[in-house]
């Protein structure tokens, strides 16, 4: 049984007679009959009665119509879904991002393509970095916001820099460096709490480089795979931290966030994604958040 068959059978139901159908179909008469015959012969039951010129449904073929409308009307529907997903219209679009790490324009960024692409279904999903870069590769996730990429995972995706997020130093609020600018080497002597690497390789690294240059390794008091987690430890008193900005601190009580001297003291802000599962729509979506990058700095 293939659609045809169920074409020609709604075309002589709706027209009355095989003659109308073949003309409206642009078919000879005698297709048109041998296809329905075979059709009839294949599910063993009698579609049409042909004790009259008419071409009067059987009982058994009112019910078939009924769902060889609905199966055609399925198949008209599946056609226009995929179209529109090789056009970039629809489909869904997975998108990974790490808390604190998205910024205030991220929201309507994602506002502003559910507006265009009312078709697309969107599914966020909250990763670390390194979390992300696996779900890329596997394809579980079509675009991840992230840290700049490790060697191992850059021969597999590819990454483009939305942004630098500025490195600052997290301190008690009355700490003798608050309120900066920091000079690390004023803190050469102190604890630190870190970022676990783990969780996000590009700021742990960032965190050595910037203590490295500032001539010392930094006495490592507490390690953290959670933001606010580093930032409570800092408040508790048990020492000092680096890290990038983050919109959570202008909820954050009690501790003074202080700007570096240093002029590399910043880390990328990249959005990722795996060229083997590139699509219209993923590049669609792309575009749009590069749109959103540049405006968004040009404010700033």
């Amino acid at each position: 049984m293939e659609l045809r068959h169920l074409r020609y059978l709604v075309a002589v139901a709706e027209q009355g007679t095989f003659s109308e159908a073949a003309r409206l179909l642009h078919v000879s008469q005698s297709a048109i009959s041998e296809q329905l015959a075979n059709l009839e012969q294949e599910i063993g039951v009698a579609l049409f009665s042909r004790a009259s010129r008419k071409a009067a449904l059987t009982a058994a073929g009112e019910v078939f119509l009924s769902e060889a409308r609905r199966v055609l009307a399925d198949a008209e529907r599946a056609v226009e879904a995929a179209q529109m997903v090789h056009r970039g219209e629809g489909g869904t679009l997975r998108i990974g991002f790490f808390a604190g790490g998205m910024g205030i324009n991220f929201p309507r960024l994602i506002q502003t393509f559910r507006k265009q692409h009312k078709a697309v279904r969107l599914s966020m999903l909250e990763m670390t970095p390194k979390q992300q870069w696996l779900a890329l590769m596997e394809g579980r996730i079509d675009v991840g916001f992230t840290r700049r990429l490790e060697p191992e995972f850059r021969s597999e995706l590819q990454s483009v820099v939305m942004h630098h997020d500025p490195i600052l130093a997290i301190v008690p609020k009355h700490h003798r460096v608050a309120p900066g600018p920091v000079d690390l080497r004023d803190l050469a002597n102190e604890r630190f709490v870190v970022s676990s690497r783990e969780v996000s390789p590009a700021v742990y690294d960032k965190m050595i480089e910037l203590c490295s240059e500032a001539g010392f390794s930094p006495t490592i008091a507490s390690i953290s795979s959670v933001w606010t987690s580093v930032v409570m430890m800092v408040q508790a008193g048990e020492g000092v931290a680096i890290l990038p900005k983050n919109q959570q601190q202008f909820r954050t009580r009690d501790v003074a966030f202080c700007p570096l001297k240093a002029k590399n003291a910043f880390v990328e802000f990249v959005m990722a994604w795996s060229p083997r599962r590139d699509n219209a729509l993923i590049r669609g979506f792309r575009q749009l958040a590069l749109m959103h990058s540049v405006r968004a700095t040009g404010k700033e």
